[in-house]
């Protein structure tokens, strides 16, 4: 069991809560598929029309491209697995009309909707923050299998906060939680991520889930195989 003393817990979703393989085979080809026809439907909402915008600033295209340039740009994006924030946020608005037409349903692993709710009930505020855009994670766990989980967090975080491997990231999240990093833990399956939020100040365990994990990975921050061997408790 990993005994963790913190006042605040921060949790990765893509192989941590969530399967790596229903982002990769799930979510990102539904979004492949829909892109085309949920920009053409939605084009005239501010969301899309900046993200389009942002996504053809990104990609070096003129001002005033043609929307088929902006999109085969996306379309690489995905299939390269891009964080561009632009992307990420059409991915989520895409994957929220998906769940909420019931095409979708979060995967969360069991152990990981069992640990969140022992740790909100014990008083631990719990925050999510994913290279996925904030939309994205609360649809995820908002329609989840295991029943609607967002309500349980009290806060998001994106790309928009910054990189996961920067320092500066965690950083910024401990001033607008409003924690010293040293009181908050981050839950994460990626050794530089948790290196990062090391570098902050921020406690850290990494989670390796056999179905995740690659063979014969090492870590050099405390390490746990489900939630279940994760104690979270108010110093």
């Amino acid at each position: 069991m990993t005994a963790v003393a913190a006042r605040a817990a921060i949790v990765d979703i893509e192989g941590t809560t969530s399967a790596i393989a229903f982002v990769h085979d799930v979510l990102f080809p539904y979004a492949d598929a829909q892109l085309d026809g949920f920009v053409a439907a939605h084009r005239t909402e501010r969301a899309v029309q900046l993200a389009m915008r942002d996504a053809a600033r990104l990609a070096g295209e003129p001002p005033g491209v043609a929307d088929a340039a902006v999109l085969a740009r996306l379309h690489r994006w995905i299939a390269d697995d891009r964080k561009v924030t632009p992307l990420k946020t059409l991915q989520g608005l895409i994957w929220e009309e998906g769940y909420r037409r019931g095409d979708l349903r979060g995967d969360v692993y069991a152990d990981a909707a069992e640990g969140l709710r022992r740790w909100h009930a014990s008083g631990i505020p719990l925050y999510v923050y994913s290279s996925g855009s904030v939309a994205a994670q609360r649809s995820l766990f908002g329609f989840s299998e295991r029943g609607d989980l967002a309500a349980l967090f009290s806060g998001w975080f994106d790309t928009t906060t910054g990189s996961k491997r920067e320092r500066a990231s965690y950083e910024k999240i401990a001033r607008e939680i409003g924690l010293a990093p040293g009181d908050i833990v981050f839950l994460s399956d990626s050794e530089a991520e948790l290196d990062a939020a090391r570098a902050a100040g921020m406690q850290t365990v990494r989670v390796l889930r056999e179905r995740d994990t690659p063979p014969g990975a090492t870590t050099a921050h405390a390490s746990a195989a489900s939630f279940d061997e994760i104690a979270i408790a108010p110093p």
